[in-house]
């Protein structure tokens, strides 16, 4: 378990949408976000480009005065995909070495609404903390209680028991964005007891030699 002190962190991974921006409040929400996010002096990381929800957030940040990192891969860097870059780009070869970027680089990460995309990663990235692969905090910024489906199927999870409920304290929600900052700045992290022995970083020093010498 995590100490119960308050977390310091920087840098956030914020996850969502570059479809859809019809909704007013999601786009409101999304802008807001940006705009506290730059007012607690955060900087942001997120998929690059300027598109919908994407641009409206790292805008939003870079004119607030934050730092801007877009993690993007190379096949996905044509103009008329991503539009214009904010703030600073790093370029990757795979969609596996961006999300490994993303979780290097960040220190919590929130998601808002999007497509299969975001709920990938934002489901690789929890499916990471519960493989005891890391412990940084995951928020959903719940927008009108949009997401009250995907929890009430966590709720399933657990009833079914194919998660434990500690595994579903991975996911922090708050419906405002001040309020989701202070519940990933007190975040603490139970871990599964199924997984407790789990250490990734057994044999690591310890890696078995190949011969690769010719046997004749």
């Amino acid at each position: 378990m995590e100490g119960t002190s308050t977390r310091q962190f920087r840098n956030i991974y914020v996850f969502c949408g570059s479809q859809l921006d019809k909704n007013r409040d999601f786009v409101d929400a999304t802008n807001n976000l940006g705009k506290v996010l730059a007012e607690r002096k955060l900087y942001l990381i997120y998929g690059g480009g300027s598109l919908r929800l994407m641009g409206y957030v790292s805008t939003a940040m870079f004119m607030g005065g934050s730092q801007v990192l877009g993690i993007i891969p190379q096949t996905l860097a044509i103009r008329n995909l991503i539009r214009k870059i904010v703030g600073e780009v790093q370029y990757v070869f795979s969609m596996h070495e961006r999300i490994t970027n993303m979780l290097f680089h960040a220190d919590a990460f929130i998601a808002l609404l999007g497509s299969l995309g975001t709920l990938e990663e934002i489901f690789h990235i929890a499916s990471w903390v519960h493989l005891n692969l890391h412990k940084k905090p995951i928020g959903f910024l719940n927008v009108n209680n949009f997401l009250y489906e995907l929890f009430s199927f966590l709720d399933k999870d657990v009833e079914c028991q194919f998660i434990s409920q500690a595994t579903q304290k991975i996911f922090l929600s708050a419906l405002t964005a001040n309020e989701l900052l202070n519940k990933l700045k007190t975040f603490v992290y139970e871990l599964d007891v199924v997984l407790t022995q789990i250490n990734w970083t057994v044999g690591e020093s310890k890696k078995r030699k190949l011969d690769f010498t010719l046997q004749l």
